[in-house]
């Protein structure tokens, strides 16, 4: 199942200094025809200059899905025996 995540083609715009900074940073390092810098652009240069950081964020949100994977997993089996308990009572 391969989805294409939309958010990669959002243009960015210059709403902080921080976000001026890296936009005129990946700017200058892409070069985009239409001088518009994507989400997908900053991206691939963080993960080319600082992948550091990059795995850190993948990492956590890893750990997070997993995490509430186990969670929904726990709360459908006590669903089960909740049904299975109360269907035994009723016989």
């Amino acid at each position: 199942m391969e989805t294409e995540n939309t958010a990669y083609k959002q243009v960015v715009t210059k709403e902080s200094p921080m976000k001026e900074w890296l936009i005129d940073y990946v700017g200058e390092k892409e070069k985009p025809e239409n001088d518009e810098v994507t989400v997908e652009m900053i991206v691939g240069t963080m993960v080319k200059e600082f992948p550091e950081f990059v795995f850190a964020l993948a990492e956590e949100n890893f750990l997070r899905g997993y995490e509430q994977a186990f969670t929904d997993m726990q709360s459908v089996a006590e669903d089960i025996t909740q049904k299975m308990e109360e269907q035994t009572n009723e016989e």
